[in-house]
């Protein structure tokens, strides 16, 4: 049975000046134990498409579709429901940790309540399971840095907090939306070496929301990628990487500077990203592809399986865009 098993999802919003569709028909399945990465351009439905599958969507956005984990349906069930299976069954690390923390609690304090909530345990053993996190996270001196305030750490090290505090519970699934953001180089490399421990140690599935290509080659099995809301590709990652099957994946590929090529300029994709009011009737990423066809502008590709676990959304055939 799969871990996760997100079939058709589609997210939208309502706003003053209509309906912005945010993720259009995505279906994906996690394994116990797999690393996923869901990746493209800011604006893609990456972090939607992970904000629904808790229920933490804005209160203008709804979602459609079915979103199973181990086998039962949690898109849209009363929040009763699906308070048992947050934090307890599925963690989130959120996006940028300098703002993710109550500046008015201790780190301690912050942590307890999670158990306290989810497990009952009392103040006292809560606090003590928050300090036994802080150090498996790799937080020098965790008791004495558990009493203090989270100005007090430096981004590295709230984000080891907050990935600490998302394991509180023993999740089965934590779903991590951009965890090395306002990170410099070196403190991204720590976190993914801590999250690539921390996985294998309590045998979790990883659910990666980012833009970062390099974190994905470094980290995952199987990747994603979205574009206007749509799954472009998916498949394993190493075959992906070697040869990029999607236009959109490659202009992804090309815009990472390398350093085994002394290249001045970076390689970027012309064009804007599509109008989310206004849903294209054919491939989103017509508009910006050299490859287009006159099919791309008025039918959009089913996703189809081309090579063993790989699948693409594309009107013209691979050697077209080899």
């Amino acid at each position: 049975m799969a871990l996760l098993d997100v079939q058709n999802l589609s997210v939208k919003f309502r706003t003053n000046d209509g309906i912005v569709n945010a993720v259009n028909d995505v279906s994906f399945s996690m394994d116990p134990g797999q690393t996923l990465a869901i990746v493209g351009e800011s604006g893609s439905g990456k972090s939607q498409t992970a904000f629904s599958i808790l229920g933490l969507l804005a209160q203008n956005g709804f979602a459609t579709g079915s979103v199973k984990f181990k086998g039962n349906e949690i898109l849209n069930v009363p929040l009763a429901e699906l308070n048992r299976v947050r934090a307890a069954e599925i963690a989130i690390v959120f996006q940028d940790p300098m703002t993710s923390l109550n500046p008015y609690m201790r780190v301690a304090d912050q942590m307890a309540e999670v158990l306290i909530h989810h497990k009952g345990m009392s103040k006292s053993a809560a606090i003590k399971e928050a300090v036994h996190m802080l150090d498996a996270v790799k937080i020098p001196g965790a008791k004495g840095r558990a009493q203090q305030f989270p100005h007090e750490f430096s981004g590295g090290m709230r984000q080891r907090v907050m990935i600490a505090m998302s394991l509180l519970c023993r999740p089965k699934l934590l779903i991590a939306d951009e965890p090395t953001t306002a990170l410099d180089v070196t403190v991204q490399a720590q976190i993914m070496a801590l999250f690539s421990e921390i996985q294998k140690e309590f045998g979790m599935g990883v659910l990666l929301i980012t833009h970062d290509l390099g974190v994905v080659a470094g980290f995952c099995e199987e990747v994603l990628v979205l574009y206007g809301g749509r799954v472009m590709e998916q498949g394993p990652v190493d075959p992906i990487f070697e040869t990029p099957s999607h236009p959109y994946t490659r202009g992804l590929l090309k815009a990472i500077p390398r350093i085994d090529k002394g290249t001045k300029t970076l390689d970027t994709i012309p064009g804007s990203p599509p109008n989310m009011m206004q849903p294209s009737v054919g491939c989103p990423f017509e508009p910006r592809c050299q490859f287009a066809i006159e099919d791309c502008a008025q039918r959009l590709s089913p996703l189809t399986e081309f090579s063993k676990g790989r699948l693409r959304s594309c009107n013209r055939v691979l050697e077209d865009v080899a």
